[in-house]
């Protein structure tokens, strides 16, 4: 439990201040922290909506308790034997069923002090995606359980799964009389689990240890410390595509006069001879190689060399 003095600060200062600023620090406040809603000017962050909706399932579940018409919350509890037979409504609605308790109280603070610290940690859409795991963990993994282990389910989860989300994220921050994060953590997680071992209750165990473990796992991906496994099973193939070939290199005639410098020179040598001593002083054979010279110059073409 909180000290007085705890209690007094977190109520004037919130709980970074109290539990060390400097710890809580690491890794910041994420760039998607931003109210859910707004309510006569005030911010509703997602952990006061969370608390919002339990504590409105508790008035009326009162009420209607009070009014003699609990039978009415029997369609609204989590039972595994009636999900697998269609009412799958159950899994979503078992939070819903909240008694007056001190354990109903307790939960609710935990979620307001510590709950808040996460959303400000991981913003708005990756706490709602870390409180809807927790939510739904139970009631699907108790379901799988469900033709071997019949179960039920009723009343809201996530505070104790939130404060292990707190302490993987914060662990050397003190809590419950300066015990640090990581050993209050480990400390209640331990007491719940002796309790259901002692009174063999299977589907509370499953459950607690299913929550808790889906709350540190989240919290340490999200700080970076490893990366989920890629499903590439329904991953499409990129589509092949024939393209064109590509047109074929154009062979050089090695045959004619001028494909290389020796007969270049021939050819100049030529046109020398004809500009001092005319056209007449040409032989058969160099009429040729110049008529031969000028032919593959006209199959290559007006400015191709």
């Amino acid at each position: 439990m909180l000290s007085a003095d705890a209690l007094s600060c977190l109520r004037r200062r919130g709980t970074r201040a109290c539990y060390g600023s400097a710890n809580m620090n690491e890794y910041g406040a994420s760039d998607d922290h931003r109210p859910l809603t707004w309510w006569r000017g005030h911010p509703i962050y997602a952990t006061h909506f969370v608390v919002i909706v339990f504590v409105a399932s508790l008035l009326v579940t009162s009420i209607l308790l009070t009014a003699n018409q609990g039978g009415l919350l029997n369609w609204l509890v989590f039972d595994s034997s009636l999900v697998l037979r269609g009412q799958i409504w159950r899994v979503l609605t078992y939070g819903l069923v909240n008694g007056p308790s001190i354990n109903f109280a307790l939960d609710m603070l935990m979620i307001v002090w510590f709950g808040r610290e996460v959303e400000k940690t991981f913003g708005l859409k990756s706490f709602l995606v870390l409180f809807g795991l927790i939510y739904f963990t139970s009631p699907v993994v108790l379901t799988l359980f469900g033709p071997i282990l019949p179960s039920g389910l009723a009343g809201e989860r996530g505070a104790l799964a939130l404060f292990v989300a707190f302490a993987t994220l914060f662990p050397n921050v003190p809590v419950f009389f300066q015990l640090l994060a990581k050993w209050a953590a480990l400390i209640l997680v331990g007491i719940f689990v002796l309790i259901y071992l002692s009174s063999h209750d299977a589907p509370e165990l499953i459950s607690l240890l299913s929550t808790v473990g889906i709350a540190h796992v989240f919290a340490r991906h999200q700080q970076g410390r490893f990366a989920f496994p890629r499903i590439s099973l329904f991953q499409r193939k990129p589509k092949l595509r024939v393209l064109p070939d590509l047109p074929k290199p154009r062979k050089m005639n090695t045959t004619s006069p001028i494909a290389d410098s020796s007969s270049m020179a021939e050819v100049d040598a030529l046109l020398d001879k004809i500009a001092q001593s005319g056209i007449s002083s040409l032989t058969p054979a160099e009429r040729a190689k110049l008529d031969a010279a000028r032919d593959d110059l006209k199959r290559r073409g007006p400015g191709r060399r």
